[in-house]
This record gives structure tokens, C-alpha cells and sequence, in this order.
């Protein structure tokens, strides 16, 4: 099977996208992977540091892992924002694929600091564990939290998205893999509707840092802006919040129909069909299969 490395650079020829969606429980890695093997494309399984915390590191680990041997399948896992280097060090001591350090909120020299010791260590690590494994970093502010929201993230605006000088300059310095940049997007969704991406800063990034670029906060985004930053740059995009709330507004609705269930793997089934239909959508618009 090619690495996830050899999956980003083939997207990026064919001009797709690989989707990145995350899981707190079972049920969405199943609607997920049963998304993604219908359609025949890879996909990335990522958790946060909650998330993480409360599926388990090795148990995250061994679930993705399963699926891979099992069907030989390009199903990859991903530490998503993961706040320090002992946190990214333990992802990828447990098998991860890839992390993503995430400390925005430091100076650029800060954190061009930290970034580079997650990126030395994953490089030791898959020189001695014949592994590839990807370090991607943020840089821009595009709020914090995958929920709906009744406005923009305050602290998000035009001043916090990312330069391209300054993004050619923090990939020189740490060596990372990837890149997240603050395009206009956020975090969550925006009860009125997400802002648009500035799809030319998109290109110019990309041009100026020389790394794929990954989508944060895909969630609320428009499908021709899906599309445009595809065209622009934009080889990983992640979706949490829809399938979130598509995962309670089923399970609210079966309990709602059925208020003598108790059983979970019937009350759950629901949320598994809804996430499986959120990520099918949002597959074929990132792969061009529509």
C-alpha cells in the first residue's frame, strides 16, 4: 500500500482532495470508512486531543488499523490538534500516522521552536521504525472549537490569516510536512452561514511555502469554494461539525420514534447511516465523482 505521503502527492496531480474527519466514538469510523470504501478513495481518520482522550490512543490505533490490514485498505490516522510535543510525541509513539501540532496562539519564533522539535522527532522516529510519518502545523487563526456558532470566532478576522511571506519562512525553519492555513475559514459553523475562502491567497501560499496545504474547518463552506481551493492548493480537507450534528439530530430522532429502546447498537445505528450519508456527500464533491 502507498504511504499517506504518496496519497497527498497523487491528489494534488489529479487536483482532488483526500477527506479528514474525525471521530469520538465507533459509530463514526464506521460511517465513515463505509463512505469511503463505497467510493473507492482514501480517507483520514483524525481525533483531537479530546477525542483522543476519550477513545484511547492505542484502542484509536488499533481500530484504524484492523480496517487497513483487514480489507488492505488506504484508511490513515491523524493526531488533529494536538497542543504540545509530548502529546504529539505519544500519538506518534502509538502508531499515528501523522499529528498536527497547534500552538497559534505563540509568536512565530515560538512556535517555529516547538514545531521543529515535533518535526526532528518524527523524523528520527521513522528512520528507526522504517515509517513516514507527517508533521503539519498551523499558522493563522481560524477559532477553536468544531460546534455551531451564532457569529465568526472573536480574535478571527482578515489581520489573523496567514501571510504568504510568513509561511514560506515557518516552513523553511521547522521542515514540516504540511501546512494549515487561515484562508478565511474557521472553526465550526456559523448558524448564518461560513464566510467565503480568499481563494488567491489559497494559490499564493502554496506557491510561497512549496508544502500540500490542509483545510481546517470545512464544515459550512460552500461547494464552489470546496472547489476552487482544490484548483488553488488545498490537498486535505477536514470535516467534524457536520457530522457531529448529524450524528445528535439522528439519535434525537430515533429516540424521539422509539422511546422504549434501549439497546445501543439500534438507537446508534441512525447516527452511523446519517455520518455515512455527510461523508459520502462530501467525498465525491472533494474527488470530483459527482
Amino acid at each position: 500500500m502507498k504511504t499517506l505521503r504518496e496519497y497527498i502527492k497523487e491528489a494534488e496531480e489529479k487536483k482532488v482532495a483526500i477527506g479528514h474527519f474525525n471521530i469520538s466514538n465507533l459509530e463514526a469510523l464506521h460511517g465513515i470508512y463505509n463512505a469511503a470504501k463505497r467510493l473507492n478513495v482514501p480517507v483520514i481518520i483524525g481525533l483531537s486531543e479530546g477525542e483522543e482522550k476519550f477513545v484511547g490512543k492505542e484502542e484509536a490505533v488499533a481500530l484504524v488499523r484492523a480496517i487497513q490490514k483487514r480489507d488492505d485498505y488506504p484508511i490513515f490516522l491523524n493526531a488533529d490538534h494536538h497542543y504540545g510535543f509530548d502529546s504529539v510525541k505519544g500519538a506518534i509513539d502509538a502508531g499515528y500516522d501523522a499529528a498536527i501540532i497547534d500552538r497559534v496562539e505563540l509568536s512565530l519564533e515560538e512556535n517555529i521552536v516547538l514545531t521543529k522539535k515535533c518535526v526532528d522527532y518524527a523524523k528520527e522516529f521513522s528512520e528507526s521504525n522504517n515509517k513516514d510519518i507527517l508533521i503539519e502545523a498551523e499558522l493563522g487563526f481560524i477559532g477553536v472549537s468544531s460546534k455551531l456558532l451564532d457569529d465568526i470566532p472573536e480574535g478571527v478576522s482578515e489581520d489573523t490569516m496567514t501571510k504568504p511571506e510568513d509561511a514560506k519562512y515557518f516552513v523553511e525553519r521547522t521542515g514540516i510536512d504540511l501546512l494549515a492555513p487561515s484562508v478565511g475559514n474557521i472553526h465550526g459553523m456559523v448558524k448564518g452561514g461560513n464566510p467565503k475562502l480568499d481563494i488567491e491567497r489559497i494559490k499564493t501560499i502554496r506557491e510561497a511555502s512549496n508544502v500540500p496545504l490542509v483545510l481546517h474547518g470545512g464544515s459550512g463552506i460552500s461547494d464552489e469554494d470546496f472547489k476552487e481551493a482544490i484548483k488553488a492548493g488545498i490537498s486535505i480537507i477536514h470535516i467534524n461539525t457536520e457530522i457531529r450534528v448529524a450524528y445528535k439530530e439522528a439519535v434525537e430522532k430515533y429516540l424521539d420514534e422509539n422511546e422504549k429502546e434501549v439497546a445501543p447498537y439500534k438507537i446508534l445505528q441512525p447516527a452511523v447511516e446519517a455520518i455515512e450519508k455527510v461523508v459520502e456527500s462530501r467525498l465525491k464533491l472533494f474527488n470530483n465523482l459527482e
